[in-house]
């Protein structure tokens, strides 16, 4: 709650300095901190009916409402598309960690084959990343079942994000080689890295608060020259770069560790934490290259995804000295002598 009230508080210095609209941060923190609320309190009383339940709302969502707010429509994985394939990942996500909650063999199965169907539906919605993000969650999950330590498995998807974030990074400063960046500007859109050269372009200009929040589009002559112009430049990094300075960059990696280090401590059995881990990286991967921290739904699904991972019964008998000493050797610490 620290991180995410200091987010708030630094949107709204930033807006004070340069001006601009911090209303869009506001309702992303709030969106975040509900669901996440909202997953710890239904993670101690429905622990597998509560993330069934989430997967399946995720899913309805996707193929009833694939537009998840007003604005204009772009290529994958921009706007709503990008917007599609985190739903279903995060939906993917949820309905893994409730097969790896469940004791029954045959619920487990059939909450295996709703996220498989899940993945299946991100194709026929036409949405390739879908496919993509929801198989590679699903197969971590599945790889996680033969994980008997987590920090290991949390740090790889630290160090996943991190390379996704330093790629969007280099194409937007031009700092990779031309066999490697040809196929990913071509996959990316001209029209996407001209956007990531002007919010790169401002971030330099304005390190320390920023050009505003909101402002990106007023100050973007690509964003300006678009008809299909939704003021922001598809990289929630490269956003909060340009917009609320190099803080604001720090503050949403230490969201993401933040969330990580969460999992790292959490009591739920390691399938389920690390199946959470692989969702939410999925997630940051899309927000990298395009707009998904847009939209309520998205924010407000991760929190509730982080917080039925990271539930903790209200109530825990004092464990005994053995169980102590397990727990504390899964999670990488040094037992008690």
């Amino acid at each position: 709650m620290a991180v995410l009230g200091t987010c708030a508080i630094w949107s709204l210095v930033t807006a004070t300095v340069h001006g601009g609209r911090p209303e869009g941060v506001l309702l992303a923190v709030l969106a975040v901190a509900a669901g996440y609320a909202a997953g710890r309190i239904l993670g101690v009383l429905l622990p597998v009916a509560a993330p069934c339940a989430g997967a399946l709302a995720g899913l309805a969502l996707s193929v009833v409402r694939p537009r998840f707010g007003p604005g204009p429509e772009f290529v994958p994985p921009l706007g709503h598309a990008g917007a599609t394939a985190a739903v279903l990942a995060l939906s993917a996500g949820a309905a893994c960690c409730a097969a790896w909650a469940t004791p029954g063999p045959v619920l487990r199965f059939g909450l295996w084959l709703l996220a498989g169907g899940i993945a299946v539906t991100g194709g026929l919605l036409g949405s390739t990343t879908a496919v993509v993000m929801c198989g590679a969650v699903l197969l971590c999950s599945l790889a996680a079942g033969r994980m008997r330590r987590r920090g290991p498995g949390l740090a790889v998807l630290a160090v996943a994000a991190a390379l996704v974030t330093g790629l969007v990074w280099a194409l937007a400063g031009n700092a990779l080689s031309g066999g490697l960046a040809g196929p990913l500007r071509d996959r990316l859109t001209e029209h996407r890295g001209d956007l990531w050269r002007d919010a790169l372009g401002m971030a330099h200009r304005e390190a320390g608060f920023g050009v505003g929040p909101g402002r990106f589009g007023e100050l973007s002559g690509t964003a300006a020259g678009s008809p299909l112009s939704d003021g922001k430049p598809h990289s929630a990094p490269l956003q909060l770069a340009a917009e609320q300075g190099v803080v604001g960059v720090l503050l949403l990696a230490g969201v993401f560790c933040w969330v990580l280090f969460a999992l790292w401590r959490a009591p739920g059995p390691t399938p389920v934490v690390l199946t959470a881990g692989a969702a939410l990286t999925a997630l940051a991967a899309v927000a990298a290259v395009g707009n998904a921290l847009s939209f309520t739904t998205v924010t407000a699904g991760a929190g509730l995804l982080a917080g039925l991972a990271t539930a903790r019964p209200l109530a825990e008998e004092p464990a005994a000295p053995a169980v102590r000493q397990a727990r504390d050797l899964e999670h990488g610490d040094r037992p008690a002598a």
